[in-house]
């Protein structure tokens, strides 16, 4: 004797007098909706770790006005960097200013020995006159003999102290009480006898010259 067929056990009966609840138009079963679930981001990411930088209440980035400048770069502002003042020279000898950076020369030629002397550094106009007259004048009585003085050494030294002498010149007295004690410039050259003393060879030069000269027939 046959079995008959049984039904689905775990099939849902279908409610009296309505549809069936998952029905779709047509007949066909629908499938329950699934509410859309937002996407999650990194759980393990850091806030604002591949986006701009967040600013912190107070802070800026680089320099005020500038934002997002990398520290290093120069301020567009000058206004805002402060310059190292220059230094003004001070006289060597009596520490007042103004003053300039010369070198004056001396030279003295004997007949077998030829020296040379010099002084440089920042003088005043005081100072600087005061060594300008004394190296020059000890060149004019001292410079003259030797023949290679007298054509080439002494004539640079005179010319070279003459042209750096008006370096000094025209700088402005120091103020009364910003310097120490200065160097006494004394008279001036043309006013020392000594100075003199260089007109001895220069006049037995032209002497000799005059005296080949009138004894050629």
């Amino acid at each position: 004797m046959a079995t008959p067929p049984q039904g689905n056990p775990y099939a849902t009966e279908p409610r009296a007098g309505g549809p069936h609840p998952y029905a779709q138009p047509g007949g066909q079963p629908q499938a329950p909706a699934v509410p859309p679930q937002q996407p999650t981001g990194n759980p393990f990411a850091q806030p604002g770790a591949f986006g701009p930088p967040q600013a912190h209440p107070g802070q800026s980035y680089g320099h005020p006005g500038t934002p997002y400048a990398h520290p290093g770069q120069p301020s567009p502002h000058p206004g805002y960097q402060a310059h190292p003042q220059p230094l003004t020279p001070a006289c060597r000898f009596c520490g007042g200013s103004p003053a300039v950076p010369v070198t004056f020369r001396a030279h003295r030629g004997l007949l077998v020995v030829m020296t040379f002397r010099k002084l440089d550094g920042p003088m005043c106009g005081t100072c600087g006159a005061a060594v300008y007259r004394a190296l020059t004048t000890e060149t004019l009585w001292q410079g003259w003999w030797s023949p290679v003085s007298l054509f080439v050494f002494t004539p640079f030294t005179l010319i070279h102290n003459l042209v750096v002498s008006r370096k000094v010149k025209k700088l402005q007295p120091p103020a009364p009480g910003q310097h120490g004690r200065q160097v006494d410039p004394g008279v001036p050259v043309h006013r020392r006898p000594l100075a003199y003393v260089g007109l001895v060879p220069v006049l037995w030069l032209l002497f000799m010259i005059v005296s080949g000269l009138t004894q050629n027939p």
